[in-house]
């Protein structure tokens, strides 16, 4: 009896062995990867804050980023820049010859190959611009000028400018474009005639009189701009002005009979 009473106690005592040393293996384990995700988090942090300790001691020995180095292109041979400009003149020469003869669609193509050769034939844009005017197609002729304008001062090209904003209606713009012009060539009536009809479009009656009255002392048969500066006189209302102006319109074209009805109109104010 004593016997088999304790066998069943040893027995016991071997499980609980067993269990005690199974959850010791394992919590040694956990242990051991414990430490070594601590120690590889550790060294992480030390290697960025080398970093970002490296980048602040460069940055104050005045250490500076370097931008990418743009390769330029290697530049034409002389043999080909030849060919080119020479390919460009006998385009632009058939582009004139075709224009002369009103063929507008043919000039235009080859205006266009011309500048595909070379795309900053301003020469070349230019009377593509002036063609694009020629042919009423006036916001290309906008486009273009603008674009010229951004590589040459040219008092042609701010005058065009305004005459492509004048009709298409765009008046403030074409006053600005007028005044560039003028500012460029102050002597010109022509200029002083062109910004003070694109003023009168623009309502700016104040501006237009001087302009005009300037431009009709050189230009002083021109019965077109001394209509316009009488009609500028009459929305200032001063009368007197306009009836002096009609008068001298009535002594260029004394057969014109509605300037002498307004004549007698203003006689009578």
């Amino acid at each position: 009896m004593s016997c088999s009473g304790r066998e069943p106690n040893a027995s016991l005592f071997r499980h609980l062995i067993y269990v005690y040393v199974l959850f010791g293996s394992l919590f040694g384990i956990c242990l051991i990867l414990g430490g070594r995700v601590l120690v590889r988090h550790h060294a992480v942090r030390r290697f960025v804050r080398g970093i970002y300790q490296r980048t602040e001691s460069a940055e104050g020995r005045g250490a500076v980023i370097l931008e990418e180095t743009k390769i330029a292109k290697p530049r034409k041979s002389p043999r080909v820049s030849a060919i080119e400009m020479q390919q460009v003149r006998s385009l632009t020469r058939e582009a004139e010859k075709a224009a002369a003869q009103m063929k507008f669609e043919e000039a235009e193509r080859s205006f266009i190959q011309a500048l595909t050769i070379n795309p900053k034939a301003f020469d070349v844009q230019a009377q593509l611009a002036k063609l694009y005017l020629l042919t009423d197609r006036d916001h290309k002729a906008e486009a273009m000028y603008r674009e010229l304008l951004q590589h040459r001062d040219d008092v042609s090209y701010f005058a065009n400018l305004g005459l492509a904003y004048y009709r298409q209606g765009k008046y403030v713009e074409a006053c600005h474009a007028y005044q560039e012009a003028l500012n460029r060539d102050p002597k010109s009536p022509e200029r002083s005639a062109a910004l003070g009809r694109a003023c009168i479009a623009a309502q700016r009656f104040e501006e237009a009189a001087p302009l005009l009255k300037k431009a009709v002392v050189r230009l002083n048969r021109d019965t077109s701009l001394l209509h316009l500066l009488a009609e500028c006189y009459l929305q200032l209302g001063h009368t007197e002005r306009a009836e002096d102006v009609y008068r001298r319109i009535n002594r260029l074209e004394p057969y014109d009979e509605s300037v002498k009805k307004k004549i007698s109109a203003l006689a009578r104010v």
